[in-house]
């Protein structure tokens, strides 16, 4: 971790197109941005993080005309949503910018002028097939089915037009990402990257003739700069361009992050254009996965698209933003379930997070009059309790360092079980009524610790739970950073904390609530459950769940042995798996292991398959079974049986 004092850190999400309303995937763009932002900030780095949105292109200008109004005003009215979702996220930007500015469209024509300055604009005529969705070109072999890849409808051109000699700098390219091989993350986009380069490329049109709403070319009337080089030099626009004093700061820190559909624009023609304008790369580009919806692919015909104005009104935006965190590894797909939402908000953030500053203010305030007590009479479970702490704070810079937002979250969510266990294990309520104070107060303080180091770590992740329960504690401002939490004992004995409010409240989810109203819309009454579950911040412990025996033993586990695997056609978090479960077929299994498991390392391995589980669909690819796994993410690991053990052996 680099943690030098006012190391610069610049971060931006991608400029979002003003097409539609903001969903789920700007959201979980902006909210990861904005913790990687927070986390930085904690660190004591100089930070700037820029997000804002794309308002050029022949797609708004049709938009514009089928609504009857002028391509500005459709830009201002669609603009608005994403300027709102910042407020409703609460997220920490510096700067949002607007391809439409003034300040905007003057460097784009400085980068294009220094990209003709380097010979490589010319004119030429342009014929193929363009998409108008994804405003891009596409050539005969990368239609699917006569569409683009992303499933837009494709019309074919034929205009005047300036190229951009793309092609030249393929080399060059390729040599930056082998000599830097985080470049592109996570590993499967680079290997994706350097495939697309290894394949050559082709130069590519950067200009419009049919239509206006662009930036003018320079000196060249009835030609507006392609979408794509105005869109990507937002990037150093918003820093004031290359002359500009935040350029230097913050440029050689760069790290754009951003969905994987958009990937090609940024990993490839964006740095070939730095390359030709003179001036440097970003330091990374990391493309996080898409969601889709109880494992159906989001869309407006099908009603199923998740509306992040809705879920923070029902949830708040903290615990949305945990959720979308905490519930997949960042780069692979994922999938969102509310009824998954609403456990994470009862177990992770009620019943442990929201517990245990209950339970721990609670205590003092009854044993120690609200005050953090003078260290007492030591034992080797509170030792425990600080040695995991310190492998906690490891881990989580460890995974902060890799985006891996979801391995960070388990490292901090360590302490918060290891405290609550601890309360449990020391029974701080039995030594107040032995009157063992030297006892009692030592207990008391490693819980007041604990929970300030838990309160700081989650600063980046709850910037509004984490800052309520610090000051609940009465932990100054000035005590804030993460520094503070490099060694055991920082909490002053004697801070008079407050009394403990409900840090995430039970939720009523059968009481209708009031969304936030999108820009000239009415806000949209929100859809009822048959069953809502009541989640509660308890000052107990919960009991265990338990099954009767006859309904584990309806569970048929047996031997099988993977006999082939690949990835996923629609999934980057799945892997397929074909399974001789010693039946006269083969099964498909579906297995969420992409992040841990290449397909090739799981050829041969004998592993317990659940096999009277209903097959089921995953994103196109019928499942006849589940594989028995622990851990999450990058962390799982499969459960192996001996590889001599016969397929379909029975697992008893």
């Amino acid at each position: 971790m680099s943690d030098a004092k006012n190391a610069p850190f610049y971060i931006t999400t991608p400029i979002y197109y003003v097409n539609g309303e903001p969903h789920i995937g700007h959201a979980y763009t902006s909210l990861a941005v904005d913790t990687m932002a927070r986390w930085h900030r904690m660190l004591g780095h100089e930070t700037y993080f820029l997000t804002g949105t794309d308002e050029h292109g022949q797609k708004i200008e049709q938009s514009a005309r089928q609504a009857g109004i002028s391509p500005i005003e459709q830009a201002n009215r669609f603009s608005a949503p994403f300027r709102a979702l910042t407020d409703l996220l609460d997220l920490s930007n510096d700067d949002f910018i607007r391809t439409t500015e003034p300040r905007h469209q003057t460097v784009v024509q400085d980068v294009w002028q220094r990209m003709v300055a380097a010979g490589d604009i010319y004119s030429d005529t342009y014929s193929g097939w363009y998409s108008v969705g994804d405003e891009a070109y596409f050539t005969e072999d990368e239609l699917v089915d006569g569409k683009a890849p992303s499933g837009h409808t494709v019309e074919w051109m034929e205009e005047q037009s300036f190229f951009f000699r793309l092609s030249k700098y393929g080399p060059a390219l390729l040599t930056h990402l082998e000599d830097n091989p985080t470049f592109v993350r996570p590993k499967t986009r680079y290997n994706e990257i350097k495939r697309f380069i290894e394949s050559g490329l082709n130069d590519i049109s950067v200009s419009r003739s049919a239509f206006d709403w662009g930036i003018p070319v320079p000196d060249e009337d009835g030609h507006v700069i392609y979408v794509w080089v105005d869109a990507l030099s937002n990037y150093i626009s918003a820093l004031g361009g290359p002359d500009g004093e935040k350029f230097g700061t913050f440029w050689p820190s760069a790290v754009h992050v951003i969905g994987k559909d958009i990937l090609r624009f940024h990993a490839v023609y964006w740095p070939c254009f730095l390359m030709s304008a003179g001036l440097p790369l970003p330091q990374q580009i990391y493309a996080h996965g898409w969601w889709t919806h109880d494992s159906v692919k989001m869309s407006k015909t099908l009603g199923n698209v998740v509306d992040p104005v809705e879920m923070v009104a029902k949830y708040g935006a903290d615990a949305f933003r945990y959720f979308l965190l905490r519930e997949i590894t960042f780069g692979t797909d994922g999938d969102f379930s509310e009824r998954a939402l609403e456990s994470r908000y009862g177990g992770d953030l009620a019943n442990n997070y929201g517990n245990l500053a209950n339970r721990t203010l609670g205590m003092l305030g009854r044993y120690h009059d609200g005050k953090v007590p003078a260290r007492g009479e030591g034992a080797a479970i509170d030792d425990e309790l600080r040695a995991t702490v310190t492998v906690a704070r490891a881990d989580l810079i460890a995974a902060m360092d890799r985006f891996a937002f979801q391995k960070a979250l388990v490292a901090i969510w360590t302490i918060a079980d290891a405290g609550n266990k601890y309360i449990a294990d020391t029974a701080p309520w039995v030594l107040a009524k032995q009157g063992n104070q030297a006892r009692l107060d030592e207990v008391l303080y490693t819980l007041c610790e604990t929970l300030r180091i838990l309160g700081i770590w989650t600063q980046p992740f709850l910037p509004n739970k984490a800052p309520a329960l610090l000051s609940q504690l009465n932990v100054p401002a000035d005590a804030l950073g993460f520094e503070s939490t490099a060694e055991w004992g920082g909490f002053a004995s004697g801070t008079q904390t407050n009394p403990p409010e409900a840090l995430f409240p039970r939720l009523d989810l059968k009481k209708p609530v009031e969304a936030a109203p999108k820009q000239g819309k009415a806000p949209k009454p929100p859809k009822q459950k048959k069953k809502e579950p009541i989640v509660t911040e308890t000052t107990e412990t919960t009991e265990p769940s338990y099954i009767q025996f006859e309904d584990f033993a309806k569970v048929e586990l047996r031997s099988a042995k993977i006999i082939a695997a690949e990835p996923h056609p629609n999934a980057d978090r799945l892997l397929k798996l074909t399974v001789d479960a010693g039946e006269e077929n083969h099964r498909t299994v579906c297995a969420g292991i992409a992040a841990a498991y290449t397909p090739e390392e799981l050829v041969g391995k004998t592993v317990i398959l659940v096999a009277n589980l209903k097959p089921r669909k995953l994103r196109g690819v019928m499942s006849e079974g589940m594989l028995l796994a622990g851990g999450e993410g990058e962390n799982v690991h499969l459960t192996t049986l001996p590889g001599d053990l016969p397929p379909g052996t029975q697992i008893t």
